[in-house]
């Protein structure tokens, strides 16, 4: 009989919930530092770094490399063992420690089966309740890559706390107020990845020395002092103005020597020795087009006499089968008369009014059929005593003799035409009335009611002898 569990959580992961009872009499520590953990939001966004197909899951290293952990008490603390708490069955929870003793952090485990060999070695601290284990071992037939660990590991969404059996628990950070940060934290992230896109988008003219552009480069700008707008009264005198407020000043020009780049010496050509050379560049494209007209027409005549030679072979061929005459090639002439659909059209109604002929033509004779079979029956239909009285031995119905022939069977026989069925009269009744007896169906309220009758009339027997004997000694 399993220990009564007090304290449950909720697991939400990437493969369904995962619902786990805890055994926080028995593993107090364990399960303080699995509650207040999960308090604080530090497995929300973990993976399962591990897997080992039909032993366990391992989850809890918020580096995701199986190295890390830490747990809610600041260091690593010890080992609870309990002796009525055993890896019996699938779905234990346990601590994962670094294979020395008391050396458990953050990390877990639930087991995918039987595992004798954990007891004694890892603190056993709850069981995963429910069809939500049917969600661990799905997560046990993930697809895995080197070192037992998933190619697609899935992760923990949240853990909820269902039920907390540690009231004096105070996070150090909740889970909301550690996702707001994290929040904050992502938003500043990109803000100053967006600056950083702006600042790399402006184009600071100063730096530029590229020697040419440098020198077209546009004059920048001076900056202004900002002038006032107010009025001056009329009776005071106007101060100087100040020309240098009004007219921009532009920036003094680099005095350095720009170094040109130098370009590669061209040689030109007179002017009759450039009309010559195109001259001749058009006369060779003239040839080469003309060089390909030619080869391509000479390649479709040569098709089409291989075409025309094996026309004359077929039509060779065709002569000898006697498929053919020598006026196949001659355009035919249209026939005159009905076409060849309407002809074959003629024929289907010709052979549709045949058969409804035929049909009228075969209802005819089977009625004929059946009229002379109903006359043979009437001809036939004579008292089979007179028959018999009016026919001698060996006569057939015409009073001759038939004569068989030998080897020859005739199958004339026509008195099975006044045959009639025939029963014996039954005048055993015994052995009816036996037969009804067998047969017969007994109710059974119809022998209850015929018990009551009988119990009654017996009752009244005897009252009606008490009464005869009392008048008696009277």
């Amino acid at each position: 009989m399993a220990l009564p569990t007090r304290g449950r959580v909720l697991l939400d992961t990437t493969a369904g919930d995962i619902e786990i009872e805890l055994w926080s009499k028995e593993a107090p520590k364990a399960c303080r530092n699995f509650i207040a953990l999960a308090l604080e939001g530090y497995y929300d966004g973990v993976i399962f770094h591990r897997v080992v197909p039909g032993f366990l899951v391992q989850t809890g290293d918020r580096t995701g490399t199986g190295g890390g952990g830490e747990s809610f008490f600041g260091e690593p603390f010890e080992d609870e063992i309990h002796p009525r708490l055993r890896f019996s069955h699938r779905g234990i929870v346990a601590m994962a420690n670094n294979g020395t003793k008391d050396s458990n952090d953050s990390q877990f485990i639930i087991t995918l089966d039987r595992a004798d060999e954990l007891h004694g070695k890892h603190t056993l601290f709850g069981r995963v309740v429910g069809d939500t284990i049917y969600n661990v071992l799905k997560i046990g037939n993930t697809e895995l890559g080197a070192n037992e660990r998933p190619v697609y590991p899935p992760k923990i969404n949240t853990v909820r706390i269902l039920d907390n059996p540690f009231d004096d628990i105070i996070p150090r950070i909740t889970a909301e107020e550690k996702r707001v940060q994290q929040a904050a934290r992502e938003q500043a992230q990109k803000e100053r990845e967006a600056e950083a896109r702006r600042s790399k988008g402006k184009k600071n003219v100063k730096l530029l020395s590229f020697g040419e552009e440098e020198g077209a480069a546009e004059e920048e700008v001076a900056s202004f002092k900002k002038k006032s707008i107010s009025r001056p009264d009329p009776h005071e005198t106007p101060s100087v103005v100040d020309v240098s407020d009004q007219i921009p000043v532009p920036l003094a020009r680099a005095t350095t020597p720009v170094k040109r780049r130098e370009k590669t010496p061209t040689v030109e050509l007179p002017v009759e020795g450039k009309s010559k050379k195109r001259k001749e560049d058009q006369d060779d494209l003239a040839a080469i087009r003309r060089q390909h007209e030619e080869s391509k027409d000479s390649a479709e005549s040569k098709r089409k006499a291989e075409i025309e030679k094996m026309e004359a072979e077929i039509r060779k061929l065709s002569k000898r089968r006697g498929e053919g005459s020598d006026d196949d090639d001659a355009p035919k002439k249209k026939q005159k008369g009905p076409s060849l659909l309407e002809q074959e059209l003629a024929k289907y109604k010709s052979n549709q009014k045949g058969r409804k002929a035929g049909k009228r033509k075969d209802e005819g004779d089977v009625l004929a059929m059946m009229n002379s079979f109903r006359g043979k029956l009437k001809a036939n239909n004579v008292p089979e005593e007179e028959d018999n009285a009016n026919r001698e031995d060996g006569e057939n119905e015409d009073g001759l003799v038939p004569e068989p022939e030998e080897g020859m069977e005739v199958d004339d026989d026509v008195g099975w035409l006044s045959h009639a069925l025939h029963f014996p009269k039954d005048n055993n009744e015994t052995e009816t009335q036996k037969a009804e007896h067998e047969y017969e169906v007994i109710d059974p309220r119809v022998r209850a009611n015929r018990a009551k009758e009988e119990a009654r009339e017996r009752k009244a027997r005897q009252q009606a002898k008490q009464g005869h004997s009392r008048g008696y000694r009277h």
